[in-house]
Order: structure tokens, then sequence, then C-alpha cells
């Protein structure tokens, strides 16, 4: 095998001939670890079980913790009547102080505290996924993120600056959430105003020029009518640790109001802005990497001569620092979000809350791309190699208005004890796309592969809106209830029920005469045809929880989902083979799981295993033989997942997290290796972070993450990488306290300066890099 040089370390050039499992260091004995640490964990509450009398009363689970600490007692939705302890489905948790201590800043970085959930693709062809693009459980979740349980739009990136807690709900949501994807949901919890007067800012530094400063202002305005006020800042202006030009420039206010703290009725009013103008990643070519190879090909665009085959598929990896793009490319957006809440206790039993929210996100960016248009005016000279660029612009809009009514009651009835909760909700989504002249969006001249420049001249850029846009209304009006029967001291069964009436109006134009330069007026040739589609969803889910003790349980859950054609990206079709044809039914999702909860340690460490099997139908495939279009399709997701987080001892915490799966795709192949894998879906993740606060007020801590080989998706590519290779993360951190004022923080990221693939796109033609070691040294006021 040869190998070559590269950022400090040597990378085989040539892969194995077949897909394989990427072998790891000890990876046998950590599945032998893992594995028994799942048996361990769900046979240690039947090994504590004691029974109790038959009139004996289990006392209340409490949910107090100390102030800092990482492990939550409840989800924060309504919905969710009962303490994590006693809820039939896997939820986990993050709250902010674990963000903290890690130094994370976006979802994206909080949600590596779970297993198996990542930023996996790039995107498709020469375009670029912006934002929280997640991969979840084998599936896209990127249209199933919330804020206060409400859905939030847009494919941007997401500052954890105002927000208490992120919350990732695994398994269908489709009873809580309405429509949605088959593996779960993502809220995030904003921070609200309390009844003490404080102050906190941070203010960071750190690698590829990383300024990040926050501050957080609470203040009492009456405390006798439970008034107070919050304000959250924060303004960042940094790069990306080992990519050249990438950058996040972003700032952000949050005001938020709230009356009536400790009375019957309280009401929370609140507004968030956040302002980003960033440089994006466009990855970059994956030659050179395992699994690269050319054949040489006459008819392709260039064509491939045997000698350029040979070069190319043999060629030496590019420094994953550099960018192809320009340095003139941008995402801007601005994000505005103004929600009112309102909660009345009628009485103990009896609870009201509504919340009313319009939310607008407007994204611009211009970017630029490639694919693999490779050019070699002299194989024997990797110098003179270039690669075509692409133009794209994407300018969007995306609009919510919501009102939700939850009304919770408790009661009796025939010696059951009863937690119930009714709801309406209705909600309007829009979505506008505009359109722009492909030759107003300018031409840049082929980058040199290995040493490209940013500041190559874009040729005729005068970016200018054709008419042809789309646009998407989504209508729907929901109805949904949910009961917790606590049978005795030992059973609760619980069941919910939602129906969903989704009306959604697609507008899109057609271009009858393009010119190849904008000559026209802006709409000039453009006819708006439209296409509508309209429907029920109804999902349910069951539950049942056997307590061996107050603080274990055992339990067993049943639960479905449904997306309508346009559900997640508001855009119809009339073609076969696109799952938004308006003549398709919803596609359907049903998942059973069954797992054991423990809280340890007097309910400070909180112990989880979950076994899970999730069906999805009406999926579109293709016909091998007629190459028809049918939704006879089907993908199967099944798995096994642990987890631990919360306090071992008073200064020492932890958090980890490991999921195995397997996957199978009915139908057609999707994968790249021509398996039926799901693709980005890594078949074992593991997650872990510790901290431990040391005499003289030094805290410790450290991290791990294992993401397995990832298979990325097929679209007739040859000869890109089919899969990545499976890779360790090791992150550290040290704290001291200067005072009770102050404390400083140093974050260490990627110790070991692991080269990895972080996301790659749908061909296999490019990459994003993980970072490189790095670090930032935060200083925390408090008052």
């Amino acid at each position: 095998m040869t190998y070559i040089k590269s950022r400090k370390r040597d990378l085989p050039l040539h892969a194995p001939s077949q897909f394989q499992q990427q072998p790891l260091p000890s990876a046998n004995h950590l599945n032998c670890c893992l594995t028994a640490a799942f048996a361990a964990v769900m046979a240690m509450p039947l090994a504590a079980h004691a029974a109790p009398d038959d009139d004996q009363t289990l006392p209340a689970v409490s949910v107090s913790a100390a102030q800092d600490s990482i492990k939550a007692g409840k989800a924060s939705s309504p919905k969710y009547t009962q303490p994590l302890l006693d809820t039939p489905q896997t939820i986990t948790v993050i709250k902010k102080e674990l963000i903290t201590q890690q130094g994370g800043a976006t979802l994206t970085e909080a949600l590596r505290n779970t297993p198996g959930v990542g930023t996996f693709s790039l995107g498709e062809n020469g375009a670029t996924s912006t934002g929280d693009a997640i991969y979840m459980r084998g599936f896209d979740a990127s249209a199933n993120i919330y804020v206060d349980n409400v859905r939030d739009l847009g494919a941007v990136s997401r500052d954890m600056f105002n927000i208490d807690q992120v919350e990732v709900l695994k398994g269908p949501s489709g009873t809580d959430n309405g429509r949605g994807a088959p593996n779960g949901s993502i809220n995030l919890v904003t921070a609200q105003p309390a009844l003490d007067d404080s102050f906190a800012a941070s203010v960071t530094a750190g690698s590829a020029s990383n300024k990040r400063v926050t501050a957080d202002w609470n203040k009492v305005l009456d405390a006798d009518r439970g008034m107070a006020m919050r304000l959250n800042l924060m303004d960042q202006d940094s790069g990306v640790a080992g990519r050249n030009e990438v950058a996040n420039k972003r700032w952000g206010v949050a005001p938020s109001f709230v009356f009536g703290l400790n009375s019957p009725t309280r009401l929370y009013v609140d507004y968030l802005h956040i302002d980003q103008n960033n440089t994006p990643e466009n990855g970059v070519p994956t030659i050179g990497l395992p699994g690269y190879f050319l054949a040489p090909n006459a008819t392709s665009t260039p064509p491939i001569s045997a000698a350029t085959a040979a070069a190319l598929s043999s060629a030496a990896p590019v420094n994953p620092n550099n960018y192809y793009g320009s340095r003139n490319d941008f995402d801007k957006v601005t994000s505005d979000m103004f929600t009112v809440r309102l909660d009345h206790d009628f009485s103990q039993g009896l609870k009201l809350q509504n919340i009313t929210r319009y939310a607008k996100t407007k994204q611009n960016y211009q970017i630029t791309g490639f694919m693999g248009a490779f050019t070699t005016p002299d194989p024997s000279n990797p110098a003179t190699w270039t690669l075509a660029r692409t133009r794209q612009m994407k300018d969007q809009a995306n609009e919510i208005l919501t009102n939700q009514t939850n009304l919770t009651r408790e009661f009796d009835a025939g010696g059951i004890k009863h937690t119930a909760v009714g709801g309406l909700e209705l909600t309007q989504e829009k979505q506008k796309t505009y359109g722009y002249y492909s030759a107003s969006l300018g031409t840049m001249a082929p980058a040199n592969l290995y040493n490209p420049n940013p500041s190559d001249p874009v040729v005729g850029y005068n970016p200018t809106r054709s008419g042809v846009d789309t646009s998407g209304t989504m209508n729907t009006v929901s109805l949904y209830g949910f009961d917790t029967l606590k049978l005795n001291e030992r059973w609760l069964l619980s069941a919910g029920i939602r129906l969903d009436h989704y009306d959604l109006d697609f507008d899109y134009a057609t271009a009858s005469t393009l010119a190849a330069q904008p000559a026209l007026p802006v709409g000039t040739g453009v006819t708006q045809p439209s296409l509508k589609t309209s429907g029920y969803l109804f999902n349910w889910k069951l539950g049942a929880v056997y307590k061996l003790t107050p603080d274990s349980s055992l339990y067993g859950s049943y639960s479905t989902s449904r997306q309508p054609p346009g559900g997640s990206n508001f855009t119809l079709s009339t073609a076969a083979n696109n799952a938004g044809n308006v003549g398709y039914a919803p596609q359907a999702t049903t998942s059973a799981e069954i797992g054991a909860k423990w809280d340890v340690l007097e309910e400070k460490l909180g112990l989880t295993a979950a076994l899970y099997s999730t069906k999805v139908t009406n999926e579109v495939s293709q016909d091998p033989v007629t190459l028809a279009y049918f939704q006879t399709g089907e993908k199967k997701v099944q798995g096994v997942e642990i987890g631990a987080i919360g306090n071992i001892t008073k200064a020492w915490s932890l958090s980890a997290g490991y999921t195995r799966m397997n996957t199978r795709v009915g139908g057609s192949s999707v994968s790249s290796d021509g398996s039926s894998n799901l693709a980005y879906t890594p078949k074992q993740a593991f997650t872990s972070w510790t901290s431990y606060k040391l005499p003289g007020g030094f805290t410790i801590g450290g991290g791990a993450r294992f993401v397995d080989a990832l298979i990325r998706a097929s679209d007739g590519a040859v000869g890109t990488p089919k899969y990545t290779n499976a890779y360790w993360v090791f992150d550290g951190m040290l704290g001291y306290a200067v005072s009770k004022n102050l404390d400083l923080q140093l974050n260490l990221y990627n110790l070991a300066d692991k080269q990895y693939v972080a996301a790659i796109n749908k061909s296999g033609y490019r990459y994003t890099p993980g970072i490189e070691r790095s670090f930032t040294l935060t200083a925390n006021l408090r008052f």
C-alpha cells in the first residue's frame, strides 16, 4: 500500500475493493464492553427490586437538582406530564450547563451529546447543505426542529445564547407535533425571566480568530406583581479551525418579560432577533481519499483519457484547509421571532397554556460549488490540474404564524388517577423562494486543484431575479389528546391521539423565454401554475410503564407518524419519482420501543437503555423491470441505545451514550455501495463527556466521540468514495474559579489532531473536513 504525506499524518491512498466496517483499535473490546454495559443497565433495576406491601405508596419523584446539574427531570412540553423516568420513550435532555462546559455555541455542537446524531450530509450535486442539516436514526431531521414546542423553519444555524436546554425526542413524534420525519424531533427551550437579579457575561477568544461575547441580564421589576425582564445578547466573529475563508459572523438580541410569576396567571412575552453574515462551507474534493478511483471515459465532460484516469486515481489528497469558493461568497440570515405565552392555573388540577408565535427567517446565500469536472493539461504534473466551479444562489423566506392551546386536567375516575391533556393548534406556514438568472451570478475560472485562489475574479456578477419563483403555503388545524393513567403504584398507562387537517398550495413559475443575459424585465415570459394537496393525518401512540422501584421503571411503547407530500419542504410535483407527487399517499411510520430507566445515587444520575424498531412505508420505489414508480418501498431501522447523565458525586458529572443501528431499504437501493443500508447512518456511535471539580477552584473535563463509517447516498456517480471512514475525536477542558464572580475556562478540541470526514455529499465529489486541533479560552463573569 502506498502512503502520502498530508497535514502531519500519513493517509492510505487505496481502499478495500468492497465496503467493510472500518477496523478500529480495540473495536471488539469496545463492542463487548458496551454490550455488557447495556445488559447491566437493563438488569440493575431488577436487582434493586424489593416488593412493597400492597398498600405502600411510592413517594413522589423529585425533580429538584443543584443549579449546575446536567441532569434534567422533565421535558418542557405540557404534553409530557410525567418525569422522564416515567415517560415511555427515549428523550435526551441536554442542559445549558453541559453545553457551556464544552464551549458549545450552536445546536449542531450541542447535539454531539446524543449518539448517532449529526450533520453527516453535505448536500446534492454542486449545492451545499447549510445550517442544522441534522440526521438522526437514519433520517433527515432538519425539518423537525422546534423552539418551545413550535416548529422552527429554515435551513439555518441556530445559536444557543438564549437557550436553556435542548430536548431530543427519538422515535415518531406525529402524535406530539403533527406531520414529521420518522426519527423524532428536536426542541429548543428558550430562557425565561426569573424573580432574582443577576448578570452573567462571557468573553471567548481562540483558534481561527474566534471571538465571541455573550451577556445575560435578569432584573426584577416588581416582586409583588411577579414582574421581571431578561435580556440575552450575543456577538460572534470567528473562523473555522482548519478551513481557510470559512467564517461565522452573527449577532443576536433576545429581550423577554414576565408578568405574574408565583401567581395563578402568568404572561410571558419574548422576542428574538439574530443576524448572520457567514462565509459558507463548500467542501473540498474527495480526490485521493480511500475509495477514489476513475476509469477512462471518452464521453464524459471533459473526456477522461487513460493517462488522466490513472493520474487522478493515484493522486494525493488536497490540503483540507483549501477553499474552492470565492472570497465574496456569503450566507446571510435574518431571523425574527415574537412569542406570547399565557399560563393560567384554575386550580391545582386544572391548568391552561396558550402560546402564540409569529416568526420569519430570511436566507440569502451565494456559493461557489463544484462537482468532479477535472482538467489535466499535463497528467504527469498535478500543479496544472484544475477543477471547474459553479455558481448557485438561494434567496428564501420562511414564515410561521401559530396558536397552540393546551388544557391539562388531573382527576380520579373509578379509582384510577388520570392526567389528561387536550389541545388545539392552528398554524400557517409559508415559504417563498426567488429565482435568479443563472448568467447574472457570474462565472469563475476553474480552480487550481491543489492551490485554489479564493480571490479569483467573478466575471459578470450582477445577481438579478428572473421571476421564476416558487411559493408554498401550508395551513394546518390540529386536535389532540393525551392521558396518563396511574392504575396502581406499579403500573402507568399512557395514550395519545392527534388529528391534523392540512392544506398545501404550491405555486411555481416556469419561463418560456430566458435570455442568456437578463435583458428582459423581471418576470417576462413567466407563467404561474399551481399544485394543491390536502387531507387528514391521524397519529396515535400507546405506552406502558412498570415501576420496579420508586427510582426505576421498565416500559414499552408504540407510536406512529405521517408525512404528506411536500410536508418537509412545501414543494409539490407531478413527477413519478418525486415523493412530493400530489397523487401520492403520506409517508407512514410505525415504531415500537422497549426500555428501562433508573435514577441512582439519590436520583442524581440517570441511566437509560432502549431497544427500538422503526418501519417506514409508502416510500417511492422503482420497478427494476418496468422502470415505473410505485409507493411500495419501505425502510427499517432497528437499534439499541444506552445512556447515562448526571452526577456520580457532587464534584463529578457524566454524560455518555452509545447506539448501534441496523438499517434496511426495501424496494430499491439508495446507498452508494449497492447495499440495502440507509445512507448517512453510522452503524455505531458513541459520545461521552465528564468533568470533575478539584480542590483549589480547578475543574477538569474531557470527552470522546466515535462515529462509525458512513455510506453516502447513490446518484449514479462513479469512482468517488462510497463511504467515509470511522473516526474517534477527543476533547478536553480546564477551568479555574478566580473568584466567586470570575472563572476561566480553556477548551481543547480534537486533541489528537485527527483528520476525518465530517460530512460527504450525495455524489461523493465533496466532503467537509472535521475541525483540526484548536482551542478557546473563555472568561465567565457573574454578579
